[in-house]
């Protein structure tokens, strides 16, 4: 693992595009997933691990309940990956996590609350291709066949529930699948997600064990408010990530924040 602390905008926007160019497509295509956190010492915990002490064993009844209950939104054919999917976008403690191909949308989330402007912010960047030699012959060769870096729903339905992921995968792997195109706000924030073969195993843990698999890119609390600005000049902000009035007020609000919160 390698851990960066830039000091400026253009040293940022050089740690984003390293390793970023790939010779056999003469392009700068870059293989990470970008998830934003704005206090370093946040982990990669998920949502359900974030629940309670025991939710390992809470996660087949949060499932079970949400499939029952959201019957009217999604089809009951729907794969259960689709479900997972749209159990996490909409709030549901799972164990996905929430990343995104675009570092600028990374930035957004490291810069969003200026509660937290005091704290230095952090950019994991995951190799997904790296992350993905880990997993076993049959999930490797469903990439293979499609030619992929990444899984869809679709490529998933081999593996009809967590359990079988689980099952599938030990020692436990992780890998990184692009979720339905549901609505705007999935398509805007250039979304994937992340799961691991363990409830109870935090992504942080699992890339502790393969650190050629990531880096850190540590973004200091004096250059929040540079970046900040820059991304909103750049039209990156909560108007078009989160699509409605729900962004739009998210947006005001922080347009019209006290001017004693901002930078002298």
């Amino acid at each position: 693992m390698k851990e960066t602390r830039v000091s400026s905008w253009n040293e940022l926007m050089d740690s984003f595009y390293e390793r970023a160019w790939t010779p056999n497509l003469n392009r700068f295509r870059p293989t990470f997933a970008f998830r934003g956190l704005p206090d370093a010492a946040y982990t990669l915990s998920t949502s359900l691990m974030r629940l309670a002490d025991h939710h390992a064993q809470l996660e087949g009844h949060l499932l079970r309940n949400f499939k029952k209950y959201a019957h009217r939104v999604v089809a009951e054919e729907e794969s259960f990956w689709y479900w997972l999917s749209v159990a996490q976008h909409h709030g549901l403690p799972t164990r996905l996590l929430d990343w995104t191909f675009s570092p600028y949308v990374a930035l957004h989330f490291v810069t969003a609350c200026v509660d937290l402007f005091d704290r230095d912010g952090v950019i994991w960047c995951v190799d997904y291709k790296a992350v993905h030699r880990h997993l076993p012959p049959q999930l490797t060769e469903s990439l293979a066949k499609e030619g992929a870096d990444v899984f869809t729903v679709e490529m998933l339905r081999q593996i009809p529930s967590l359990a079988e992921f689980d099952r599938v995968c030990d020692p436990a792997c992780a890998l990184f699948f692009e979720p339905p195109s549901m609505d705007e706000r999935i398509i805007n924030q250039y979304a994937l997600f992340s799961v691991v073969s363990s409830p109870t195993l935090g992504l942080n843990d699992w890339l502790g064990e393969h650190p050629e698999s990531y880096r850190k890119i540590i973004i200091p609390h004096a250059l929040k408010w540079e970046i900040r600005d820059k991304l909103d000049q750049a039209n990156i902000n909560e108007r078009v990530l989160f699509p409605g009035l729900d962004g739009l007020s998210r947006w005001l609000r922080r347009q019209y924040i006290p001017m004693n919160l901002q930078p002298p």
